[in-house]
């Protein structure tokens, strides 16, 4: 089962922290096939290649961060991987020169204008979209876990939110964002699609941002709960345990006794707003219990959880190792609030762009570099998943 990655990262003044609109000049720089632009003209959408591997994921996104860096840094600005800015002006951005965005905007307004924010996104092979449809239902209780684990924005123009992901408060505000309900088949799932454009609510199906989502052109499932992450080593372990609960939720289906699904999904956008409340530092919804526990209880329960389904990946030691720093060192958010607490938001800007840059202040050695694993072409099976598809943002 293969797996690629979006990441979308700001463009930053290196000397100010500021948001810049400049994200055009950069991509003059870097190709077409792995970048594109997105709403606003301050961020940079990157498309990973196809991958059957953890490992030769890593040193894609790896290599893909270093591209766009060098192109940012021969115009004097740094690329940051958050899901906030920092330093995100009050002002609004200014979105890219395109008919489309400049429709969103009119029409959504402040939601728009205030979309300075930027995700992950994990896409998972599936067989068809009738599957992808019934698997959404079956992997969606445990997709707050992952948004905890990817919590990156504490602080929205200057000031601490006190949420650990604040971008997930704002992309929220969009009239298709947050959980989304169970759907039997893809006929019912479009359909419902159809009526949000019918009623003029969105355009086409592009404009659906629930936390997980069908592709409508490619046979992926696609995970869109998760703040961009600062470290390359973050988005490996979210597209790790992901393409685990896909392969888990597969086998489950396939079985002649597997149960119907309950429909009970009112609780997710409750166990959401926790997971961006408190990231890894407070507590979680439980998805057993439908009870809050401390996050690391129940990360390591999906953790355990998805052993069988990691293993028959290979993906085992990688995601217990990466799992166990992170919940060691805690999240991006609570970084970013010690390092606010012992200098100030500047210095919090230079971390994230360390961290993207894939620098570390304590230059301890990264789970997937200890495990040292040969990465060969082998392991890139296809072209990016998204290269120029209409499911970024806007588009």
């Amino acid at each position: 089962m293969r797996i690629g990655v979006e990441e979308e990262f700001h463009i930053l003044e290196v000397e100010s922290g500021l948001l810049v609109p400049r994200a055009d000049q950069v991509l003059r720089r870097l190709p077409q096939r792995t970048f594109t632009g997105e709403l606003h003209r301050s961020i940079v959408e990157s498309n990973s290649e196809v991958h059957a591997s953890l490992h030769s994921l890593y040193s894609d996104l790896a290599r893909t961060r270093k591209r766009l860096d060098a192109a940012a840094a021969s115009l004097g600005l740094a690329a940051m991987a958050a899901g906030t800015a920092p330093l995100a002006p009050a002002s609004t951005g200014q979105p890219t020169a395109d008919a489309r965005y400049h429709h969103m905007v009119e029409e959504y307004r402040q939601v728009a204008d205030e979309q300075l924010i930027c995700g992950a996104q994990v896409h998972v092979d599936i067989p068809d979209r009738d599957t992808a449809v019934r698997v959404m239902c079956e992997v969606s209780p445990w997709l707050p876990v992952l948004l905890a684990l990817s919590a990156s924005s504490p602080f929205w123009q200057g000031s601490d939110t006190g949420y650990a992901s604040w971008r997930t408060m704002l992309w929220q505000r969009w009239p298709t964002a947050g959980p989304i309900g169970c759907f039997p088949s893809a006929t019912e799932y479009d359909a419902a699609v159809d009526d949000l454009v019918k009623a003029g609510i969105i355009t086409d199906a592009g404009m659906i941002y629930y936390d997980i989502r069908p592709s409508d052109h490619l046979s992926t499932l696609e995970l869109r709960i998760c703040d961009a992450c600062p470290r390359t080593e973050t988005v490996v372990l979210i597209a790790g345990l992901f393409r685990a609960l896909v392969t888990e939720a597969l086998e489950r289906l396939g079985q002649d006794d597997a149960p119907p699904c309950q429909g009970r999904h009112e609780w997710l956008r409750g166990a959401a707003w926790r997971a961006a409340r408190s990231g890894l530092e407070g507590t979680l919804v439980d998805p057993g219990t439908h009870e809050d526990a401390p996050a690391p209880q129940v990360v390591r329960k999906l953790l355990a959880r998805l052993r069988p389904a990691l293993e028959s990946h290979g993906d085992w030691h990688t995601v217990r190792a990466l799992t166990n720093e992170a919940l060691a060192e805690g999240s991006a958010a609570e970084r970013i609030r010690r390092t606010a607490r012992e200098e100030d938001l500047l210095a919090c800007v230079d971390l994230l762009i360390a961290e993207t840059r894939g620098e570390r202040r304590n230059h301890r050695p990264t789970s997937l570099g200890r495990v040292n694993l040969p990465y060969t072409d082998a392991d890139v099976t296809g072209p990016p998943f998204a290269s120029g598809a209409p499911e970024a943002i806007g588009r």
